[in-house]
């Protein structure tokens, strides 16, 4: 496994795939600058510069980056019959399967260290009074790296299956987009993927989702649900794919 991520380190150190992943973090912290100094009558916490960084990243770019990421990862293998010379190797086809979808969570994960870099350079530029509340940032940033747990299952299945690399992209846009309706239905927006990964990261509020303060069935029922269903029947697909 360690030999083969590093196969998968060799094949993305030199692509666009590490700018793609700064591109949210930095339009994010810049709407959070812009906004905490429009706002003059409201109060320079962090929490409200963590909600407005999170409408941007998390709504959007999160969920879209998955699938970019998730089709970058397989570009290679869909070029020149590299699947058959991947699997030629001594590999099973479940450890392939398994160090991609890893290689997609790294790099979610890297995204998300570097939105909450930008939500700290934030808070020391412009100051913001009274500790940094850690627990509530961290649970916000790891919450949304979870809440991409089904979304990256699902979009490895498609990269795997489509040669294409606009097929899997299109599809996160279809369903990416209704986020910004979706988002606001106390009914609906439980229970839709891909808008869970801003439900995770809003902060805590008396009229809003946040963190894992999100309900229980949407936690445990939607994200883990989903995760399961969408990673066995990817991993399902996968060993049975003739290459």
């Amino acid at each position: 496994m360690i030999r083969m991520f590093r196969s998968e380190w060799m094949k993305m150190r030199r692509t666009v795939i590490w700018l793609l992943a700064v591109v949210s973090p930095v339009l994010a912290a810049l709407v959070g600058v812009l906004n905490v100094q429009e706002n003059t009558s409201a109060d320079r916490t962090w929490l409200e510069a963590l909600g407005i960084m999170a409408v941007l990243h998390a709504m959007l770019f999160l969920p879209l980056l998955t699938g970019v990421f998730a089709a970058l990862v397989c570009r290679f293998e869909h070029a020149g019959g590299g699947w058959k010379q991947l699997l030629a190797l001594p590999v099973t086809r479940s450890q392939v399967y398994l160090m991609k979808f890893v290689f997609v969570m790294m790099l979610l994960a890297i995204t998300q260290l570097l939105f909450l870099t930008g939500l700290l350079l934030i808070g020391a530029v412009l100051g913001f009074q009274g500790p940094v509340p850690w627990t509530d940032i961290l649970r916000s940033v790891c919450g949304g790296w979870v809440a991409c747990l089904p979304l990256a299952a699902l979009q490895l299945a498609v990269a795997t299956a489509w040669q294409s690399f606009a097929a899997p992209l299109a599809v996160n846009v279809v369903f990416t987009l209704p986020n910004m309706l979706v988002a606001n239905s106390a009914d609906y927006g439980p229970y839709y993927p891909w808008v869970q990964p801003l439900l995770a990261m809003m902060p805590a509020g008396p009229d809003r989702f946040g963190a894992f303060h999100v309900a229980e069935v949407s936690l445990f029922g939607v994200i883990g649900g989903s995760f399961v269903l969408f990673l066995v029947g990817g991993w399902a697909y996968f060993a049975k794919k003739a290459v």
